[in-house]
């Protein structure tokens, strides 16, 4: 049997790197985690019974710290940034250090040998044409601070190669770090623990993907790195390229008591506003398959035995 790869995960215990790494220890990898944990301290406790697991609780901006934990690894996903286009707005200068400089202190370090995979945001392709798909050739033009760092990022990652870089669209479902602010998880909080969902532009358009396809797309790109590498894919589910008002529509079918106010006066602070073509990736055989319907079924499962306030990034 095929030894397994050794595996280095910055911001593993995130909302997506904790879901990224319990399955990648569970399926056998040897997972180092660093993680300064600052919005949970428990995401990664259920890991630490596994001795393919260790969590490094340092600062991935100190470049000694990364320098040491690169050495012997052979697949590096660094997931540790500044997350969300309000935050970055708000910390320009902290999220050019995590979202761009610690990616090109990572690229300087590598190995030839040593591969990368880098989940970056869809958000860069900004205002699509209306009747047009954003895929993988489409310009990019974010309307973010985030999304730019976050361009500029898998641009160093690209050139460097040895590398798979993934677009994901807006991520929804449960996570050991749960995060309520990404869109759907907050209209099915809002829905079903307030009752009513303020929104402003219905009609702006966007691609939805659930954390565990993300996780299995993570999983099928270790297994192909060779067949994928040096390609940028989009990743979504593409049934799920939707407005926020019939996204508002699938969640009512679920949750039917609660009222929906549409508000003209004001603009989305996101203006992002486009579909996305998630054909290239699958056609190398990999499809995001968790619907939104089960998605929202779930969350409704989780908010209702949950009673937490979930730490979100901002």
């Amino acid at each position: 049997m095929k030894k397994k790869e050794k595996i280095l995960i910055t911001g593993g215990a995130g909302y997506l790197g904790s879901m990224i790494s319990t399955y990648l220890v569970y399926q056998g990898y040897e997972v180092t985690v660093i993680d300064k944990l600052i919005y949970s301290k428990n995401s990664l406790t259920h890991l630490f019974a596994y001795s393919n697991f260790s969590l490094v609780i340092d600062d991935v901006t100190n470049k000694k710290v990364i320098l040491n934990h690169l050495k012997n690894k052979d697949i590096i996903i660094p997931l540790a940034a500044l997350v969300g286009a309000p935050l970055c707005e708000k910390n320009k200068k902290l999220a050019t250090k995590l979202n761009v400089k610690v990616i090109e202190n990572i690229c300087h370090n590598l190995k030839k040998k040593q591969k990368i995979i880098f989940l970056t945001t869809n958000s860069g392709y900004g205002v699509g044409e209306k009747k047009k798909y954003c895929d993988e050739t489409s310009l990019l033009r974010p309307v973010s601070y985030y999304g730019k760092t976050k361009n500029q990022a898998e641009e160093i990652i690209r050139k460097r190669g040895n590398q798979i870089s993934y677009r994901l669209a807006t991520v929804f479902g449960f996570s050991f770090r749960m995060r309520t602010d990404l869109l759907v998880n907050f209209m099915v909080l809002q829905a079903f623990k307030r009752k009513k969902i303020k929104i402003f532009e219905p009609h702006f358009r966007r691609n939805f993907v659930h954390i565990l396809d993300v996780v299995k797309a993570i999983h099928f790109s270790i297994l192909n790195f060779k067949r994928l590498k040096n390609n940028v894919f989009n990743l979504g589910l593409s049934n799920a390229n939707i407005t926020k008002l019939q996204l508002l529509k699938k969640i009512k079918r679920k949750i039917n008591k609660f009222k929906i106010i549409i508000d003209d006066t004001k603009k989305d602070p996101d203006q992002r506003d486009y579909f996305v073509s998630n054909k290239k990736i699958e056609k190398k055989g990999f499809k995001a398959s968790i619907s939104l319907e089960k998605g929202i079924e779930e969350l409704v499962d989780i908010y209702s035995l949950d009673n937490t306030n979930f730490k979100n990034n901002y």
